[in-house]
Order: C-alpha cells, then structure tokens, then sequence
C-alpha cells in the first residue's frame, strides 16, 4: 500500500515526539512491504513565526492532498500568557478541522495494568476501563458568534447546533457502538439548555436504526463524576464540543499520564491523527516528552487505512515497553528513557516481530536519578 501523508509537527515537543511516530510507520513499511510519503508542513506557533498565519495555504493544500494527517502539538507560552494577542496559534488547528471538514473527534480511553498506581483513581475502579469518546468538533461554543460590549462589561459566546450536525457524529458513534459492546451513552445538559434537548431528540430518532444499541442519556455534571467512580460502565460516549473537550481531558487521567493516549479528527475529508497532550514547551528538545500518545494515534492511522493487522502490531510494541519498564520521564521520574530510545525500541519490536527481546541495535539511553 502506498499512501501519503502530511505531517505537521507543530510547537513544543511535537517534533520530537512526531520524529519517533515516523519511526514506527518506517518499521510497518519496512515490515509489511508499504510505502509512506511524508509531506512536511508549518502549523501554530512556528507558522506564525514563519508566515504570519497559524495555517498557511501551503499547509491546507499539503493536507487536502494527502491521504491523511499526523500532527504533532500547538501552542507557545509567548501566545498563552497574553489574552490580548489576535493571531493565536490555537487559530490553526480550528481552521484546521474546518477545513478537512473534521466533524468527529475519537479518543479512546484505555488503561494499562502495569500503570494503575501512576492514576489518582483507585486500581479498583480501573479494571476493565474500555472506551471511547466521540466529541463533535465543528459546531457549538467554540464556533458560534462571540460578542464583547463596548464597555467590557459583559460578554456572549452563542451555542448553535443543526441537527445535521449532530446526525453525522451520531451515525459514526452508533456504528462504532456495533463493532464493540453495542452500548452508546449520550452526554447532555438537556434539563438546561435548548441545544441538548435537540441533541437528545435527534439520538433518539437515529437509535431506531441500531436497535441492538443499549442507549443510555446522561447529564454533563453526573458524567464527568461517574468517570471517576465508575469508567468500566462507558463503551460509546457521544457528546458535543464543549463538554467532549472537558470530559475527555478528565478521562485522560485514568491512563496516569497525558503522553499515552491518541486521538483521530474524521470527516469528509482526509483524517487527522494527534497525541491528546499540549506541546509542553518546558520539555521541548530535551528528549524526554512521551512519544506513546503520537505512536498510538498512528495506530488509527493504520486502522483508518484498514491496516489491522499493522496496526495491532504498533499497539503490542508500545504495551511492551510499557509491561518491560521502558517509559519516559512522565511514568517513571526515578528510571526513564529518552523520547528517540523509546521510539527506536518500538520501531526495532515491530520490524523484527518480537514479543519480548531487545535488539543489539537498540541504544538503550537510560536516565537513573539517585
């Protein structure tokens, strides 16, 4: 198979962590017999530094011509400590998901065993967690008109969804809800506020088409408190904008840390895949970021492509370093790898096919503090 892809790096860690995603992709390329073209392009912060604009035209062409897109991380201290600026590098990435059209957000929110003691939430609570949010990305808040009064004394940010809008992301998340434990939950705020109740009415006329879906309504408040106490109740969870951003931030504790969980950005164009974690500029080039979150978006990636067997083979070599203690800073403050050694054992697990050993060409740079 030979695809193209656009990879935008983008600020902080995300080349660093970008850097070790392309690794893998070269070990499933070079194992599997495929060809990956990459295309590189600016976004956010460095493109504003670059161009002036946090999405350049080149950048926008590069990704309608691809076959998809692997993104790195946005932001910069300079643009968030002033709420002033008018150019923000954030600017980009909603343009972005305009552009390609991304309606839908998938995260996936797993749990390793070997890591439970990194959650602040009890090893009880997290056994059998295994699911997945789909956010709506293009409507709501975040895109509705925004008004500020000439005195500065009050402030509108208007919330509109089409039922349109909320078709489409429903029909992905209940066909999803199919190939997994056919149960879909719906988070809302429908006792409140008028674009939920739409919301709640269009679900429950699509779930008529999906009948072996158990479908469940829950309030945005009673939600965000049953992650905590009880994750392994969620399969499917389907939700706008907002409250996705929000609830997806919160179930990525469960993991233990930001770095390892990925996400996709689909739509009617080509899909986006990216690490669910900020640029964390503090960690920029010191080889220590996390790079598991990038190597497990490429993962969907692969599954995107109808690459199973590929992408599988990408998710074992990751839990393998993981199981085996290979983790970075972020997991282990004490014992840790660096960012590059991290994506060459992955890399190294994949090309060779192997379960448990490391390669002689594996360096193995290793920080002990004591």
């Amino acid at each position: 198979m030979n695809k193209v892809i656009a990879v935008l790096p983008g600020d902080g860690i995300g080349p660093e962590v970008t850097n070790q995603s392309i690794k893998v992709l070269d070990a499933v390329a070079a194992r599997f017999g495929h060809s990956f073209d990459y295309r590189f392009a600016v976004v956010g912060a460095i493109a504003i530094d670059q161009t002036g604009n946090p999405l350049p035209d080149s950048t926008v062409d590069i990704c309608l011509n691809s076959d998809a897109v692997l993104f790195g991380a946005i932001g910069d201290p300079k643009y968030d400590n002033d709420p002033s600026a008018t150019v923000r590098p954030e600017q980009g990435l909603l343009k972005l998901r305009k552009v390609l059209e991304l309606y839908t957000n998938i995260r996936p929110i797993d749990t390793y065993k070997a890591l439970h003691h990194l959650s602040p939430v009890k090893a009880k609570q997290l056994e059998n967690v295994d699911f997945v949010i789909f956010r709506e990305l293009t409507g709501g808040i975040y895109f509705g008109k925004k008004e500020k009064t000439d005195d500065g004394n009050a402030a509108t940010d208007e919330c509109t969804y089409s039922k349109y809008e909320i078709e489409r992301i429903t029909h992905l998340a209940f066909q999803y809800a199919q190939k997994r434990k056919n149960k879909l939950t719906l988070i809302d705020k429908a006792n409140v506020l008028e674009t939920s109740r739409l919301w709640r009415t269009v679900v429950r006329e699509i779930a008529t088409n999906y009948s072996n879906v158990a479908v469940d309504y829950m309030y945005v408040d009673n939600a965000a408190m049953q992650i905590i106490l009880n994750p392994a109740q969620f399969d499917v969870v389907l939700t706008e904008n907002m409250f996705g951003d929000i609830i997806s931030d919160e179930a990525s504790v469960l993991a233990g840390s930001l770095g390892l969980l990925p996400s996709a950005s689909v739509g009617n164009k080509a899909a986006l895949f990216e690490p669910i974690h900020g640029s964390y500029p503090q960690a920029a080039g010191k080889d220590i970021a996390n790079p598991i979150g990038s190597i497990l978006s490429v993962a969907m990636m692969l599954d995107h492509f109808e690459l199973t067997e590929e992408a599988y083979a990408v998710r074992n070599a990751a839990e393998w370093t993981l199981v085996n203690g290979f983790v970075s800073k972020d997991i282990d403050a004490v014992n840790n790898y660096a960012t590059s050694t991290i994506g060459d054992l992955i890399a190294d697990h994949i090309e060779r096919n192997k379960e448990s050993t490391v390669s002689s060409n594996a360096s193995l740079n290793k920080s002990t503090i004591i």
